[in-house]
C-alpha cells in the first residue's frame, strides 16, 4: 500500500491525478474502520493531514465556505449560529474523539445514506454545492446532484473535496436522530428540517432510509404552498394539526427503507414521520416567537 502526505493542495491535487483509486483521509473515522474490518484495502492512502486550509472555513455573512476538514466539534463551537441544522447533527456524530477528528468532508466522500451531515446539507437549501477540485480545475456541485447511490457520490476519480458552501440560516433549523443507544451509534434513521423566510421555502433531509440521502420534495411542495397561501410567514400563526400532520405523511411516503439489523423498513417510516411532525413545530415555534418578538 502506498502512503501519499502531500504537504500542499497542489500537491495533494497531483498525488490524486497519479493515483486515482489513493483513498483521501483527515480524520480517517470512516476509512480506518473499514480497513480494519478487512472491508476495503486501498492500494494507496492520501492523508490530507497537513493542508491546513482544508480546516479552515469563512463567513461572507451569506455563506459560509467550509473547509472539508473542519472538525465537527469545532462546527459545534464556532458555527451554531450561521448553521444550526449542521451543528445539531454534529452534536450526534460518534464520540468526543471522532468529532474531534472527523469533518463533513469525510461524510460526503464516504456518501453513506447514514451519514449524519447530508440530512442537515440538504435542509439547509438547494444553494449548497461541494466545491471538488482536480489538476483540470474546480466545479461546484449541487448538493442535490453528489448522491449518485449507495455509499457513492459523483465526484471523478482524480478530484478531492476542498469545501462545502452553505448559506447562513435565515430561520430556525433542526436536526433529530433515531439510533439503538444514545450515542456511538449508525443512525436508523434521520431527518433534518429548516425554514427559509427570505425566499419563503422549506428545507428536508432524510437519511438512512433510502439508497442515497434525500429531500421530500412533495412535503416542502405541500409545507411551502400552505405557508403562502394562508399568510403564515407574515403571520407566524398557528400551523395547526391537520398541516402537521399531512406534512409528516408526506416525509414519510418519500422515503424508500429496508429491513436490517437495526430497524425495520416500518420502523424507519414511523419514525420519519415523528421527527418530521416535532421539527417543523420546534422549528415554526421558535419563527413564530420571532415574529411577534419583531412586531
Amino acid at each position: 500500500m502506498e502512503f501519499l502526505r502531500p504537504a500542499t493542495w497542489d500537491e495533494a491535487l497531483a498525488a490524486k491525478a497519479e493515483y486515482p483509486s489513493a483513498v483521501p483521509i483527515s480524520g480517517g473515522t470512516d476509512v480506518m474502520v473499514e480497513m480494519n474490518f478487512d472491508v476495503h484495502r486501498p492500494s494507496a492512502i492520501l492523508d490530507l493531514n497537513r493542508i491546513t486550509e482544508l480546516t479552515e472555513w469563512s463567513n461572507d455573512g451569506a455563506v459560509v465556505k467550509l473547509g472539508a476538514s473542519v472538525p465537527y466539534t469545532r462546527i459545534i463551537d464556532e458555527l451554531s449560529e450561521p448553521l444550526p441544522g449542521l451543528a445539531l447533527a454534529s452534536h450526534t456524530v460518534g464520540s468526543p474523539q471522532i468529532r474531534n477528528r472527523g469533518g463533513v468532508g469525510g461524510n460526503l466522500g464516504g456518501a453513506s445514506p447514514a451519514g449524519d451531515a447530508h440530512p442537515a446539507l440538504l435542509a439547509a437549501g438547494k444553494d449548497v454545492f461541494v466545491e471538488a477540485a482536480s489538476v483540470r480545475g474546480t466545479r461546484m456541485i449541487p448538493i442535490d446532484e453528489f448522491y449518485v447511490g449507495v455509499k457513492r457520490n459523483s465526484l471523478e476519480q482524480d478530484e478531492l473535496i476542498r469545501a462545502v458552501h452553505i448559506p447562513v440560516a435565515d430561520g430556525p433549523q433542526q436536526f433529530s436522530k433515531i439510533g439503538t443507544r444514545n450515542a456511538m451509534v449508525i443512525a436508523v434513521c434521520a431527518f433534518g428540517f429548516a425554514l427559509h423566510p427570505k425566499n419563503g421555502t422549506v428545507g428536508t433531509g432524510i437519511g438512512s432510509a433510502a439508497p442515497t440521502p434525500r429531500r421530500a420534495a412533495e412535503a416542502e411542495a405541500y409545507l411551502e404552498g400552505v405557508l403562502a397561501e394562508r399568510g403564515l410567514w407574515e403571520s407566524g400563526d398557528l400551523l395547526g394539526t391537520e398541516v402537521i400532520q399531512r406534512f409528516g405523511e408526506l416525509v414519510k411516503a418519500a422515503a424508500s427503507p429496508i429491513d436490517d439489523v437495526r430497524g425495520t423498513a416500518d420502523y424507519r417510516r414511523h419514525s420519519l414521520a415523528v421527527m418530521a411532525r416535532r421539527t417543523l413545530t420546534w422549528c415554526w415555534n421558535d419563527y413564530s416567537k420571532q415574529i411577534r418578538s419583531a412586531a
